[in-house]
């Protein structure tokens, strides 16, 4: 769970993860929505990848991001789960 915590502490990976609700998109898409380098966004990715939050597919040379939601979904029957007992 410190890996979602780390992940989501950045307010460029949160913009990501928004992003990545509405629609997957390639790398490129990510890094046209800032005003950073690609370097930068690539970085972030990585974070994003590691902790599980999103899933990439490469297709030739274009890679492909998408929002896991399998990992949402756990943490907040986890956050359900927790808070949920405290008020029994």
């Amino acid at each position: 769970m410190k890996d979602f915590w780390n992940a989501m502490a950045d307010p460029t990976r949160r913009e990501i993860i928004s992003m990545l609700q509405k629609r997957d998109m390639t790398a490129g898409e990510i890094s046209d929505k800032f005003n950073v380098s690609n370097a930068t966004i690539s970085h972030h990715l990585k974070i994003l990848r590691e902790a599980e939050l999103i899933t990439s597919e490469k297709v030739k040379k274009t890679i492909t991001y998408s929002l896991n939601m399998t990992v949402f979904q756990e943490f907040l029957a986890g956050i359900a789960a927790k808070f949920g007992k405290g008020g029994e």
